[in-house]
């Protein structure tokens, strides 16, 4: 198992807490930049949401 079979598993198993952690980067991105670009972010925040949850539906699953 090479290490992107480890990665996409994690992140299989773990889809929740990289969606918090999402929005805990956008939050503090927002906080420094006093919202300034908060609009730019929301975008990515949904970019990479959207992004991760497509990923993981075309993922092969594993065989048990």
């Amino acid at each position: 198992m090479g290490i992107f079979d480890k990665a996409k598993d994690a992140l299989s198993e773990h889809s929740e807490h990289v969606d918090s952690g999402i929005e805990r980067v956008g939050d503090l991105i927002d906080e420094k930049t006093g919202g300034k670009y908060a609009d730019k972010v929301d975008q990515g925040q949904d970019l990479a949401g959207d992004t991760l949850q497509d990923y993981l539906a075309k993922a092969p699953e594993k065989p048990v």
